[in-house]
């Protein structure tokens, strides 16, 4: 990706996946995913709904590592600096 649309997600120094955000749409992205998770949480009781509210939340749980996957940085195991 070029230097003017900079990876939303950076890889993670250590391990697999992806690090907080970096630019604002990384944010947005994690805000809407949290406002969604307080909706299900009362569209879905987990105490009275909890098959609904484990498939709501698996459901956008991909929807948000599809996002990062992406407009983040190519996935992989990473070990810090190669130093």
């Amino acid at each position: 990706m070029n230097e003017s649309r900079p990876f939303w997600f950076p890889a993670k120094k250590y391990g697999w996946g992806w690090g907080l955000p970096t630019v604002w749409q990384g944010w947005a992205v994690f805000g809407i995913y949290g406002v969604l998770m307080v909706i299900g949480s009362i569209v879905f009781p987990p105490t009275q709904e909890q098959p609904l509210f484990i498939l709501y939340t698996a459901a956008i749980s991909a929807v948000l590592v599809g996002v990062c996957y992406a407009k983040g940085e190519p996935p992989g195991w990473h070990w810090g600096n190669k130093d």
